[in-house]
Formats: structure tokens, sequence, C-alpha cells
């Protein structure tokens, strides 16, 4: 193992450094030739691009160390984002590159778009349930430990707003980096991983209702029952009415757009149209983009496009099962439909290893490990980290008869998500700098950390 992690590290330094090369001779160049701004800014995030997409593609080796690809992705990232520490700046362009950062967000729409589509509303609706329980406690012992405990105990003298921010930042979950390490590992039907992915939607939403109510206080100074209830019924409404709606309104527009063409180029804009079309809908109801792209994989069936042309495997399967007596036609025909939906999933793959790596190696370059360098700071982050940690890991104990481990870890990251939570903070002016840096750095543990010990989980189990 510890051969295999030297190789590994040694290819990484090898092939940043040719990165770097290649990039500082690019721009050299352009630079040479007196570029125009906006060739040159299109130019450059071609590049970036480029880039990014080499760095996920090494990271990947950290699959040899029985590592998930996620992991590796976000080490890279955070490795580019941070060689500014070592003075060299080279790749801190990428950060403010607006058309990366909408690559990235459209990355982990793709992903949780592919979710879910593996993902089966019946199988899904078996453990409601449990994944409300597992929400419920993921939301309000992180919440209250985070207001009431630790941040009176660990960060005393701060008013009481900036703990209810505090708390609510340690409620959220990055259903995205869970989701990835389910799916590199193939795991995405197992108990645990529907549990996970469905209390990872309700926490959004109660994760929603926290911060509209501390941001009510903040602002207004208090907040009513009414503002609360008509936020909750908007969520409901919305995932109820994406699930119900979408299952009698796909095979509908799938049979009209099957009219005007019924080749694969047809089935993906459908297929992708639903993913934004939803996604966008979830934006406006104060939702996260995501939550609707992952309804909109739900609600897409391989029956809806029975109108298509299938994969030729496919075909021969229902040309065969015509000749047969009504029992093994009828199973037959179940295979093909089967058939027909993973070719949905295998027209959005390119999409997704194009856009996905991005979102991942993004997300790291974003963070900040200066903020490491206060030893005050740094202590005070660990003591919230462990906290972070432990109240979510406990929602695994309402997951009935699974392996409680790996539910309560997979409630763990925070991600991007938390980052948010701190960013509204800050900008209400309630989350100071050394508040704001405590929770960067435990999204950091609990965003790192989760993924090996989840692939450690997996392969246990």
């Amino acid at each position: 193992m510890s051969t295999k992690v030297l190789r590994i590290a040694v290819y990484t330094l090898l092939v940043v450094g040719v990165l770097m090369f290649v990039t500082q001779v690019v721009f050299a160049a352009e630079d040479g030739g007196h570029a125009t701004e906006g060739v040159h800014s299109i130019a450059s995030t071609l590049l970036w691009i480029v880039v990014i997409l080499i760095s996920a593609k090494l990271a990947s080796l950290i699959e040899k160390a029985g590592q998930p690809a996620v992991l590796g992705e976000l080490v890279i990232g955070l490795i580019l984002g941070n060689l500014v520490l070592l003075g060299i700046s080279l790749f801190e362009p990428i950060k403010a590159d607006p058309i990366i950062a909408f690559l990235s967000e459209f990355g982990v729409i793709i992903l949780l778009f592919q979710v879910g589509l593996e993902s089966n509303i019946k199988e899904m609706m078996k453990v409601g349930p449990r994944s409300l329980a597992v929400a419920i406690i993921g939301v309000v012992v992180p919440f209250l430990l985070g207001w009431l405990v630790v941040g009176p105990w660990l960060l005393p003298g701060l008013p009481t707003n900036a703990y209810l921010f505090l708390g609510a930042a340690l409620t959220a979950t990055s259903v995205g980096i869970t989701a990835r390490v389910f799916k590199d590992l193939g795991k995405l039907n197992i108990p645990e991983a529907k549990i996970v992915l469905g209390a990872a939607v309700i926490d959004d939403v109660l994760g929603l209702i926290i911060l509209a109510v501390v941001s009510a206080l903040v602002t207004l100074g208090a907040v009513s029952l009414g503002g609360v209830s008509v936020i909750l019924g908007k969520a409901i409404v919305f995932l109820v009415g994406a699930v119900v709606i979408g299952q009698y309104a796909s095979p509908l527009l799938c049979n009209m757009f099957s009219r005007i063409h019924t080749g694969v180029g047809m089935k993906m804009t459908i297929a992708l149209g639903f993913a934004l079309v939803f996604s966008y809908l979830a934006e406006q109801i104060g939702l996260a983009p995501i939550v609707g792209a992952f309804a909109a994989g739900l609600v897409l069936d391989p029956v809806h496009f029975r109108f298509f042309r299938k994969p030729q495997v496919a075909n021969e399967i229902f040309e065969e099962a015509d000749k047969l007596p009504e029992p093994h036609k009828k199973k037959l025909h179940h295979i093909a439909d089967h058939l027909s939906d993973k070719h949905v999933e295998e027209l959005i793959e390119p999409i997704a290893l194009l856009l996905v790596p991005i979102f991942f190696v993004y997300t790291g370059m974003t963070v900040r490990l200066e903020t490491l360098f206060d030893p005050k700071i740094l202590l005070v982050a660990l003591g919230v980290s462990v906290i972070a940690v432990a109240g979510k890991y406990v929602s695994g104990l309402a997951a009935g008869n699974v392996n409680k481990h790996l539910v309560g870890f997979g409630m763990v990251p925070r991600g991007e998500v938390g980052l948010i939570f701190a960013t509204i903070g800050r900008s209400l002016g309630v989350v100071s700098e050394e508040v704001f840096s405590v929770i960067v750095i435990m999204v950091i543990i609990t965003t790192l950390f989760t993924p090996p010990i989840l692939s450690m989980l997996l392969k246990r189990n």
C-alpha cells in the first residue's frame, strides 16, 4: 500500500509540474501575441477546462490505493488552489472564472440527475420513514449542539445570532459527495444508499427552513409561524408535485416529441430538459437546484421512452420475445425495457464525465488552507468538526436494520452546502472572519475524510 501511495504522489507532482509548465508557456505566448481581452478570456477558460480535466484524471490514480475517485479530485483541487501559498499564483484565475463556476454547478446537477436515474421511487418509498427519521435527527442534533453547546463553549462572547448561524451551518449535508462515493463503488442500490439519498433531500428542506428562520431573526428580529409554514409548504408541494405530475407528464411529452424524431438525440434532449427544468423550478421554490435534478431522474422511467428507438440489443430481445409464449415474452420485455433505461444513463454518461470532475476539482480549489495557520482557530475548528461528525453520525441510529455506521457517515460531508450557509451569515454581518474560518476548516475535514471512511465501510459491508 505504501509503495502505491508513494507512486501516486510522484505521478501527481510530475503531472502538476507539466501542467504548470504548459500553462505558463501558453500564457506567455498569448501575452507576447498581444491577444485581445475577450479572446484571451475565452482561450484561458478553454485551457483551464483542460487543466481541470487532466488533473481529475490524474487524481483517479488514487483508486489504485483503494479510495474513490472523488477524494482524488477534491485533493488535487486543494493542491492547485493553494499553490499560491508557495508563491505560485498560476491557477488563481480559475477561482474567479464565471464560466468554470457555471460548469461546476452544471456538473453537480448532472451528477444528481444520474443518481435519480439509477434510483427507483418505489424502492425509496420503502425506506421513506427511515429517511425522514435520519434527516430529522441529522438536522436537529447538529443545530442544537452548534447553537447551545459548542458555540458558547468554544467561541465565548459572541452574539446569539452567530451561534445560530454556526448551528445552521452544521445542519447541511452535501449529497453530491456521498452520492458520488456510492456511485463510484456501484452501491447506489443498497438500502443504506437509498436511506441516505432520501434523507439528504429531506435534510435540504429542513436546512432551508432553519436558514430562512435564522436569517429572518437576524434581519427582522423576529420570525412568524406563517413564514415558516409557507417555506415548508412550498418545499412539500414541489417535491410531491414533481414526482406525481412528472410521472404523468413525462410519457405524454415523450410521446409528443417522438412524433418529431425517435433518435437518441431527441431522447437525450428530453432527459436533459427534464433535469434542467426541474432544477430551475427547485431554485424558484427556494430549494437547491440539485434537489430538482434528483427528482427529475426519479420520475423518468424506461417505459416513458418506449416511443423511441431502442438500443440494438433491446430491439433484438423484443423481436425474440414476440416468438415466445406469454410468460417468457413478458420477462424478456422487462429486460429490454431495462436496457432501454440504461441507454438513457449511457447517453448522459459522457456529459457527466466532462462536467462532474469540474465540480469536485473546483470545490477543492475554493478551500483556503491558510485558515489552518492560526493555532487557536485550528483547535476550535477541530472541536467543531468533532461535533459536526457526531451530530450527523447519530442520525444513523434511526436507519433501522441496516449498517447504521454507513448511514451515519453518509450524512457527514458538508461540502459546498456548509460554505453557502457560512457565506450568507457573513454577508449579513453575523458571522465574523474567525467563525467563518472555523466553518471552512470543518467543511474541509468533513468533506475530505468522509469518502475514504465510506469506501472502507462499503467494502466491509
